[in-house]
């Protein structure tokens, strides 16, 4: 992700091993009509596991915030079924919302609806009953974002449901890395940061999985480097919005 879009937009643990994949999340992730390059991410992404973490079922809304090319989008609209919804808030600028309203368009996913990111879009969005973010909570830090990391987590905070859940999974920074300087140069953010400052907006930690962390990578490199790009260290968070 650029920053020029983002400043236009806005205790259970649970062990990878021991993640459940229900029936429907493994169909969701067998779609034929997923693209082949999606497809060879599964074994790194790990896509049944982590919607099983995040409790996705039938008939949920899901807020999928800056949803890229559509990796998830195509998976939850399947995950949530007829009788759920997809809600794919992206920015608009630099037709960074193309490719997700191009899967929107495609038969299959009239589930899923694009919607725009910025402050006043997020007060139309539907109650969430889990909102998703993967690899881009960091991004909220960039320099040239200029963004009020509070005050997102606060608007992000009255989209969801009481007793709503927020998944966030994002590359590990190294522990008291400095937030703007590590988003700027290496796109990580220090697992610990985060969790406190969506607490602070009044989310209540609710768990956290292994299923994404890599130990071979020691938090230096940014996330494009080839030797880490795909297989990163990442954090996976569960927050639940008390009811």
């Amino acid at each position: 992700m650029r920053a020029s879009f983002l400043a236009a937009a806005f205790s259970l643990f649970v062990l990878g091993s021991a993640a459940a994949q229900p029936a429907d999340l493994k169909a969701a992730v067998a779609d034929p009509a997923r693209p082949a390059a999606d497809v060879a991410r599964d074994a790194d992404r790990k896509p049944a596991e982590v919607l099983a973490f995040a409790r996705i079922k039938p008939g949920d809304t899901v807020i999928e915030l800056i949803p890229g090319g559509g990796y998830f989008t195509r998976i939850l609209s399947k995950a949530v079924g007829p009788t759920g919804q997809v809600v794919a808030a992206s920015p608009s600028i630099r037709d960074m919302d193309k490719a997700v309203k191009a899967v929107a368009a495609e038969p299959g996913y009239s589930n899923v609806a694009v919607v725009g990111f910025d402050a006043k879009a997020v007060a139309a969005w539907p109650k969430a009953d889990v909102m998703f973010t993967a690899q881009n909570y960091h991004d909220f830090h960039l320099t040239d974002a200029h963004l009020d990391v509070a005050a997102i987590d606060r608007l992000l905070f009255n989209a969801i449901k009481p007793g709503g859940y927020l998944i966030v999974e994002d590359h590990v920074a190294a522990t008291g890395a400095p937030v703007v300087q590590t988003a700027d140069t290496l796109h990580r953010i220090d697992p610990a940061l985060a969790r406190r400052e969506l607490e602070a907006v009044g989310f209540v930690f609710d768990g956290e999985s292994d299923i994404l962390r890599n130990p071979a990578d020691d938090h230096t490199k940014i996330v494009f480097d080839p030797s880490v790009r795909g297989h990163t260290d990442q954090f996976l968070y569960r927050f639940k919005k008390p009811a």
